[in-house]
């Protein structure tokens, strides 16, 4: 895909699976999956005993069967924990895409994860996720996204993580996300100001498609590019949710095409089968082509 404006480079994310970093026999099964991206996590998914063993099992894994058509993101545990410095270096020694950095609450941890970075010599396309899941997170949403506007700024992309948020709130989880939308569509809103990413939180029970595929068109609708995942069984639905529709990627070819007729070169606005359009509307089209050449180059149907 062509690059997105401030500096963040565009990537399909429609499916991003959470893989335990110490589990060897999940990790095997990431050679055969049709995700977008995966999150090798060292935080929640790795009891605290298997700290050791989660780097350990990362780097045997990412050395022998590391692929290049998917983005490469490892969570590290909190700044609080004791254990990022540790994570951080195991990481960098790994070369991933992006680090998820959990529980973000300040733009300060994004900028002290920055600055290890940086006294690392990390390359400038190492990228940073954060993960907005406590009240304080919430609140500082738009503050802790403008980091990713700052000169060298490496944040990406936002993921909410929901299941955090009911505990310190105590919200039930309720069909639908009931009381939680508001809260995620401010941490969307945040992101969308400083441009970044912003992917869906998790759906807990991997057995109810049902209820799986609802809340994707829900965080579709919303606006997600994509969704947090636990199972490889939610991958297809996820990639269909948040793919391309083809009725809108006609009427964005069209939309390309009659801006690039030469009578329309000089025109801010123009009047395609009785409807205005403008050259916002010829970005967002470009866009979604450029999304759906991106799809069709990983092999997807559409």
């Amino acid at each position: 895909m062509t690059s997105s404006s401030d500096r963040h480079p565009a990537r399909l994310r429609r499916s991003v699976l959470c893989v335990p970093a110490d589990n060897a026999r999940a990790l095997a099964k990431v050679a055969a999956l049709a995700c977008d991206a995966v999150i090798y996590d060292l935080e929640d998914a790795v009891l605290p005993a298997n700290k050791v063993l989660a780097r350990d099992t990362l780097a045997a894994h990412l050395q022998e069967a590391r692929r290049s058509d998917i983005e490469i993101v490892i969570r590290i545990n909190s700044l609080a924990s004791g254990l990022s410095e540790q994570d951080l270096a195991a990481a960098l020694a790994l070369a991933p895409d992006a680090i998820l950095l959990p529980k973000v609450e300040s733009p300060q941890d994004i900028q002290t994860v920055a600055d290890i970075l940086s006294e690392n010599d990390a390359p400038d396309m190492l990228r940073l996720w954060a993960m907005i899941e406590t009240p304080r997170g919430v609140l500082n949403a738009a503050a802790i996204a403008e980091t990713g506007r700052t000169r060298g700024g490496r944040l990406d992309c936002f993921v909410p993580g929901l299941n955090d948020l009911r505990k310190e709130t105590g919200l039930p989880a309720l069909p639908g996300r009931t009381y939680l939308v508001p809260w995620l569509m401010q941490i969307l809103l945040a992101a969308r100001g400083s441009g970044l990413d912003i992917i869906d939180a998790v759906f807990n029970d991997f057995r109810d498609g049902a209820g799986f595929e609802a809340e994707c068109r829900q965080g579709r609708d919303m606006g997600f590019d994509g969704k947090m995942l636990i199972h490889p069984a939610q991958i297809g639905p996820a990639n269909d949710h948040f793919g391309i529709d083809k009725a809108a990627l006609a009427e964005a070819r069209s939309i390309i095409d009659a801006f690039a007729l030469s009578e329309n070169a000089d025109k801010a606005v123009i009047n395609l089968n009785g409807l205005m359009v403008e050259r916002l509307h010829l970005d967002q089209a470009l866009r979604l082509a450029a999304k759906a050449d991106a799809i069709h180059q990983k092999g997807t149907i559409l």
